[in-house]
């Protein structure tokens, strides 16, 4: 699938983990940055001070959205007129918010993008969305001391899949991987309509007629999330254009409608890629006759979003527990992971299955410490530490698994 290139967005990007001297507080007053003379692979050898329109980024595990604010920076050589005697400066100002709450060890990336402007990104020490932006930029901040710079990025060599897709939404970089030879069909099919999650997630697996979720669960599961993503974004754009449109009259644009209509796209795509995560494995589960119960109702109303083989077993007091398994699911787990311990509590061992690569190792340290299993589809290994990846469960494993534990008579529906 095609989502395009880092380089569609960046030119180069550098990284660094901020001393304590960088560090807003106590220690410092400086509101720059050390080591900057190896920006002159973002920004050249300026002759005059550069200023670029930057957007400042405070970005954490604990909230979906970041702290954003907008300004500049500067970069510029203080010894311009001293012959090779060079001392590059980068300064910030002294109100951004992400350099005030900045914390020694945190890990800042500056992206410069292709429009001009550039992204400052902070990210706490240790954090998953810091592993992330490392992923995702290329920057292998920790093998370096000062800054890891990637300048003259190219097409072709750093892909974006859907997972870099989330996370560039989250940066606020629009990724519109729309695919209008679709659109036709997608109109004819449904008409000027955002359909059900069901429905269209049954329609992008009809896109796909040649993949076989028995040959490889892994990558069908991805395939069939990114065609639908291509194809929900075709739709999207498609019916959002003459709702914008119609927000400009005579040069003037209606901005508090502007905002509603841009909250809604924003929600309405968080809570589809969560619905159509589900629709799409329970596609994947009755296409390999794992049998399996959906949201369920357990102990204190809870509702898993797995059960297997399913509710009868689990409610069947003469049915072993360690033949059951439940399933949580989680586009992102942020600290919302936490919230599959409460339950389906026959269950002691619990998965949980996110598209969430990579995720820290504390995060992940922890998950084991409460009995938690991640499954991540296999094409996501890649980007956690060798550690981590002997202990992640594709989702080929999973389905071994849970039918390992099925010692019990035909299918059941999915939907309770």
């Amino acid at each position: 699938m095609d989502f395009g290139d880092l380089a569609d967005h960046f030119d180069g990007v550098a990284a660094k983990i901020l001393s304590t001297v960088e560090t807003v507080g106590r220690s410092s007053n400086q509101h720059e940055l050390d080591g900057v003379k190896a920006l002159q692979g973002l920004f050249g050898r300026p002759t005059e001070k550069v200023i670029i329109p930057t957007r400042f980024l405070l970005v954490s595990d604990d909230t979906d959205e970041p702290v954003a604010e907008d300004g500049t920076l500067t970069f510029y050589d203080a010894r311009l007129n001293t012959p090779n005697r060079s001392e590059y400066r980068l300064y910030y100002p002294a109100s951004v918010d992400a350099m005030k709450m900045a914390q020694p060890g945190d890990v800042v990336f500056i992206a410069k993008q292709t429009t001009g402007g550039a992204l400052f990104i902070v990210a706490p020490s240790g954090s998953s969305i810091a592993a992330q932006l490392d992923w995702l930029f290329g920057t292998d901040v920790l093998e370096h001391h000062g800054f890891s710079v990637r300048s003259g990025l190219e097409s072709g060599h750093d892909s974006l899949g859907l997972t870099a897709m989330y996370l560039l939404d989250k940066l606020g970089i629009a990724i519109e991987p729309a695919n209008d030879d679709w659109l036709d069909r997608i109109l004819a099919k449904f008409g000027a309509r955002f359909p059900t999650s069901a429905e269209f997630g049954a329609f992008a697996r009809s896109t796909l007629p040649d993949l076989h979720p028995a040959d490889d669960p892994d990558k069908v599961l991805m395939a069939w999330l990114e065609q639908e993503e291509i194809l929900f974004r075709t739709l999207e754009r498609h019916l959002a254009t003459d709702t914008l449109d119609a927000l400009y009259s005579e040069g003037h644009v209606d901005v508090d409608r502007f905002i509603e209509v841009s909250l809604s796209l924003h929600n309405r795509r968080k809570s589809r890629a969560g619905k159509g995560l589900e629709n799409q494995l329970i596609a994947l589960f009755d296409a390999l006759d794992v049998r399996h119960t959906f949201n369920p109702v357990t102990e204190n109303r809870a509702r898993p979003d797995f059960i297997f083989p399913g509710i009868n077993e689990y409610r069947d007091p003469d049915f072993l527990a360690l033949d059951l398994t439940m399933l949580g699911v989680k586009t992102t787990c942020k600290d919302r992971w936490r919230q599959v311990l409460s339950e389906a509590k026959r269950i002691e061992d619990k998965h949980l299955l996110t598209l969430e690569s990579p995720i820290s190792p504390a995060q992940t340290d922890e998950m084991q410490d409460h009995r938690i299993q991640l499954v991540i589809p296999r094409t996501l290994h890649e980007p956690y530490k060798p550690e981590q990846r002997e202990w992640l469960m594709s989702v080929g494993d999973f389905i071994s698994a849970a039918r390992e534990r099925d010692r019990r008579g035909p299918m059941q529906p999915s939907l309770l």
